[in-house]
């Protein structure tokens, strides 16, 4: 995606569909748009609003938002300045005009919200940028501007290592090299650590002709977890690369919901069927899309992180 739409955003302009990223508070999800001239992000006063008052219906947080922004302007509070308008993808895949604020204005909108919630939101703000996936989701956003990913050798465990590397370079001193030891998960055992060269070995000499074949490859790959941390958010990315080079096509990885996915991935070991019916289901040729991939990286992320509160 080589042009993008310009808007006004606080009177600089800037792009809206660059640098878009989705967190996700307790499952909610709080959409984001990168200013490079400000240098920060801007989020949208809904998600916020939905997420500190756990509220599903977007009506009733629209309604209340009304209620409260009147209340705002009403009591002069520099709130309601400090709020502007851009335009943000919806469920429905439209774009539309949305209340933002900036980090600052996020503090004082949660300051303004009766409720026991807005402290725990805050604390997750202000802090999730700095965590270890944080600052690798950072990482994982620059890879799509720069042309590393094109020369990552697809489908091979070098390739893997390389991807692992540039996600957790400098934040693991593990980044980028198999595990000499053994773990598991969930109380799954993955494969032993003595055994695992000769595994990888020839999950790497599996085809990657067809669907099912890539398909498979992933999950034999998973199963084998190469290294103590950050596997999931690797794969992924390994996954797709082997999907672009071979099928034209990547994974619209918000198509999938995270329970789904965790327990498809879980069953694989015995059944890949599940996971391959979800993967495939969420396959789009869109495989250059900037938008599309800085969302998939933050769904990803998404399916490794746990329940903030």
């Amino acid at each position: 995606m080589s042009k993008w739409k310009k808007v006004k955003l606080g009177g600089v302009e800037m792009s809206d569909t660059h640098k878009i990223s989705i967190r996700f508070f307790n499952d909610h999800e709080v959409r984001a748009v990168w200013s490079e001239e400000n240098n920060k992000w801007f989020f949208s006063v809904l998600d916020v609003l939905a997420a500190i008052n756990n509220q599903e219906d977007y009506q009733k947080t629209r309604n209340y938002w009304k209620y409260l922004k009147a209340k705002l302007k009403k009591d002069s509070s520099e709130l309601v300045s400090a709020t502007t308008q851009l335009k943000l993808r919806a469920a429905d895949g439209k774009r539309y005009n949305t209340d933002v604020l900036d980090a600052d204005g996020v503090v004082m909108l949660a300051k303004s919200v009766p409720n026991n919630n807005a402290a725990a939101f805050l604390d997750w703000l202000m802090y999730s940028d700095n965590t270890i996936d944080g600052q690798s989701r950072k990482k994982a956003y620059a890879l799509f501007e720069s042309n590393l990913l094109d020369n990552i050798p697809v489908g091979t465990v070098k390739g893997l290592q390389q991807i692992h590397s540039l996600l957790f370079g400098g934040l693991y001193d593990f980044a980028g090299k198999i595990r000499t030891k053994t773990i598991s998960k969930g109380g799954f055992k993955f494969c032993l650590h003595q055994y695992l060269p000769q595994q990888l070995e020839m999950v790497e000499r599996m085809p990657e002709t067809t669907f099912d074949d890539i398909a498979d490859k992933y999950v034999e790959m998973n199963v084998c977890h190469p290294f103590m941390e950050g596997n999931g958010r690797s794969t992924r990315i390994w996954l797709d690369l082997m999907l672009k080079a071979r099928l034209h096509k990547c994974v619209d990885w918000s198509q999938i919901n995270k329970r789904d996915y965790l327990a498809a991935m879980e069953q694989s070991v015995a059944d890949a069927s599940r996971i391959k019916q979800l993967i495939a289901n969420a396959l789009t040729d869109d495989i250059t899309s900037r938008e599309l991939f800085m969302k998939g990286i933050d769904y990803s992320y998404y399916y490794e992180q746990e329940d903030e509160v």
